[in-house]
């Protein structure tokens, strides 16, 4: 076996999460606000009112920063110039709106990076404008649909996880692929109910270039313009999976590979579940006891149990037995994002499991010297001390290697 230590994790992709992904608060001042203090320049940023209910704003660089799209509504795609107006190197601005920054109001931001450029993408059957981040599994999909069976390049050069697609012209449902329930099932962003499928007119493929669908009006209307947010797992940042419950308070822990700064989960083999949302910007601390969802207007919620979920070093561990996290036997789903990946993030990985150690390779020679002192200082080996250490392995190794023979027994005869 071998011995409990980090280093021997799968090493992580990406060492500091924040630099991909951040969820970002702050409070509106219903004029301009200029929001600051990323790590990147975000590509895709979602805007949630928490202190009161509000419509949920999305928007994203591949589209154009004014064009917005809402999680909880099946809407076509309207340009808000009150709401997001910019991306900025480190941020975003904002207009008047109240839906993303009334006056005193508190907010949640989801920012993710997309890559530096939107680019032609001709890997499938119609040209897709693709705004893609590989090394963080990340791409922004625009392109416009056929009413007939087509393929759409990703730029991912991996295979995604989970695709999330909204038509874009008109009143049609969110749909989502999700790997842990198939190419040919998929859930609605905006709404509760359970997996659909199996189909094969909806999503119809996913490969590591191209993903396909099929003829079906809600993924597929001739002439309709189309966005899709694409995601595949990166070690150590990113993890897309699902989960059975258990009914317990001391619910199932889910491993990740990372602390999540982001954690998107559903009820999916039965209908009655919420997208609900956690984060380490509302949340630094465990337990975390509020939740937002995606489908749903509404604000910051609480349980009647209180804890939700732990967000830990490694993974998320459930908190309580409501039927929205936990129903014994049920099937959740979970796509979740990293502040810090387990492998390199040291002390906070191992003082969170209330391990404590040093590193295991000495500084000094241990053939010279016993060791430090107090003061730091190394302990030599004197000539005598060296001399007794050679004589006594000598005659352990001896002892070792003669102990099978008849050497010995033929000696113990000869001294009678």
């Amino acid at each position: 076996y071998a011995a409990l230590n980090t280093t021997a994790l799968p090493a992580a992709t990406i060492e500091d999460g924040s630099a991909y992904f951040e969820a970002k608060t702050y409070t509106g001042n219903g004029g301009t606000n200029t929001i600051t203090g990323l790590e990147f320049s975000p590509d895709w940023t979602w805007i949630k009112k928490r202190n009161s209910n509000s419509s949920h704003s999305i928007h994203d660089t591949v589209r154009g920063a004014t064009k917005r799209i809402r999680s909880e509504s099946s809407d076509a795609e309207t340009t808000e110039t009150t709401a997001l107006t910019a991306f900025t190197s480190d941020g975003f601005t904002l207009g008047s709106g109240g839906t993303a920054n009334g006056n005193n109001d508190s907010f949640v931001s989801w920012n993710w990076d997309a890559g530096s450029s939107t680019v032609s993408n001709t890997d499938g059957s119609v040209t897709s404008s693709v705004r893609a981040n590989p090394s963080a599994g990340f791409s922004i999909v625009s392109y416009t649909a056929t009413g007939s069976n087509l393929t759409v390049g990703h730029g991912l050069n991996a295979t995604p996880a989970v695709i999330i697609t909204k038509d874009r012209s008109a009143a049609k449902d969110w749909l989502v692929m999700h790997e842990s329930i198939g190419v040919d099932h998929f859930l609605k962003l905006n709404l509760t109910q359970a997996k659909a499928g199996p189909y094969t007119n909806v999503f119809t493929s996913v490969s590591n270039t191209t993903f396909g669908t099929g003829n079906d009006a809600g993924i597929n209307t001739n002439g309709n313009n189309r966005i899709a947010y694409c995601f595949a797992p990166v070690a150590g940042y990113s993890a897309f999976g699902s989960y059975v419950g258990n009914g317990s308070s001391d619910g199932p822990f889910v491993y990740t590979g990372f602390k999540p700064a982001f954690l998107m989960w559903k009820l999916s083999s039965a209908s009655g579940g919420h997208w609900n949302i956690e984060d380490n910007g509302r949340s630094p601390d465990n337990p975390v006891t509020v939740t937002l969802r995606a489908n749903t207007n509404e604000p910051d919620l609480t349980t009647s149990q209180g804890q939700i979920v732990d967000l830990l070093s490694n993974g998320f561990k459930v908190k309580n037995t409501s039927g929205q996290h936990n129903t014994s036997g049920a099937t959740y789903i979970y796509m979740a994002f990293a502040s810090h990946p387990f492998s390199s993030n040291g002390g906070l990985a191992r003082s969170e499991l209330g391990i404590l150690w040093e590193d295991a390779s000495p500084t000094y020679n241990q053939k010279w010297y016993w060791g430090k002192d107090s003061d730091g200082n190394l302990i030599p080996k004197t000539y005598t001390d060296l001399k007794a250490l050679w004589i006594a392995q000598t005659k352990q190794t001896a002892n070792k290697l003669l102990q099978p023979s008849d050497w010995r027994v033929v000696k113990a005869k000869e001294r009678g």
